[in-house]
């Protein structure tokens, strides 16, 4: 026969109390003296007693708890700012709803699941889709704080690393290295942030004198697409001399390709630059070019937001924070010296 679980009778009976003493004592702001406060809690301590948080829960409507949605954490940049994240919310004093969802990329997967749940507020890398999951969460009333994500609205913010300028940058590291024939290998076309970094690319090119006409081939953001496009590319005689990947899992799979194919090399022959950072991306197989989204950058931001909307004025405000990101420079790119901003 299983054990009765321990209640806040038990803890009052105990430490010779009433039971709202005891209900005082787990909350910091209650009024009680620090000699009860004690009791209550040596008591609980003996007991080991744990307060139920439902009821409170039910009298404020607020959990104290952040829904944190995921997908794609194949990527190890999503899987560092995971760990960020939710390092940082506990710091808070804030508990953590993990919701994973296979879609990598839409936010709009996951309602039917944060719809059942009673969370102040929801952190994602995800982007919010469609207007109709925008208006979705709206009539739910769970402010959302999104990284990356085109689209905003009533209780929907947005972080963004400044995809486009980044792009535009990428452009200059590459004619500063001589490339005359770049190519840009896109993530998927839903990607809003890959979006944004192929304008600035393109639209960076465009802007040197005699710039480069840009060649694009499309990946899906992952190590394999990187590697087979390159590889088929090759195969078929494009023989491009700059490459700018949407991520770094695309430029790994690019470098490993082009090491493969014996007549051309990085930096020699191709320089290559991708984003995100990852630890990957540092290794001696690759010294990859890349650019750092600051993780700890976007989420300081996302705390900020989240304390103006938990603040109870701002929920249904939209906020919009731009981090810039910072250029790595490493050997793929050694044939020329990068530019200023």
């Amino acid at each position: 026969m299983s054990k009765r679980p321990v209640t806040s009778i038990d803890v009052a009976r105990r430490a010779g109390v009433s039971q709202s003493a005891v209900s005082r004592a787990f909350s910091e702001k209650a009024s009680i003296s620090d000699e009860t406060r004690t009791r209550v809690l040596d008591a609980a301590a003996a007991l080991n007693y744990r307060p139920n948080r439902i009821p409170s829960i039910m009298l404020s409507g607020r959990s104290g708890m952040i829904g944190v949605v995921v997908g794609g954490l194949s990527n190890p940049f999503y899987a560092g700012a995971l760990v960020h994240l939710t390092t940082s919310l506990r710091k808070a004093g804030l508990q953590v709803m993990l919701v994973h969802i296979d879609d990598a990329l839409m936010l709009d997967a996951a309602l039917d699941q944060l719809a059942a749940y009673r969370v102040d507020a929801i952190i994602t890398a995800l982007a919010v889709g469609t207007r109709e999951t925008a208006k979705a969460l709206n009539d739910l009333a769970i402010p959302a704080i999104c990284f990356n994500s085109g689209i905003t609205g009533p209780g929907i913010s947005t972080i963004l690393s400044n995809n486009r300028a980044s792009g535009a940058r990428a452009a200059r590291v590459m004619a500063a290295a001589g490339v005359t024939r770049p190519l840009w290998l896109a993530g998927p076309p839903r990607n809003a942030a890959s979006r944004e970094r192929r304008r600035g690319f393109f639209d960076g090119f465009a802007a040197l004198s005699g710039g480069a006409r840009v060649t694009e081939l499309q990946g899906d953001d992952t190590y394999d697409s990187g590697f087979s496009v390159i590889r088929d590319a090759l195969a078929r005689g494009l023989r491009p001399d700059g490459l700018f990947c949407s991520n770094d899992l695309m430029a790994c799979g690019a470098l490993d390709a082009l090491r493969d194919h014996a007549d051309l090399s990085c930096p020699r022959d191709v320089v290559v630059i991708g984003y995100d950072n990852i630890p990957q991306g540092a290794w001696n197989a690759y010294q990859l070019t890349t650019f750092d989204q600051r993780t700890d950058a976007l989420v300081d931001a996302a705390l900020a937001i989240l304390a103006a909307v938990l603040g109870g004025t701002e929920r249904a405000s939209s906020h919009t924070r731009i981090i810039e990101a910072t250029l790595v420079v490493r050997r793929s790119t050694e044939r020329g010296a990068a530019p200023s901003p």
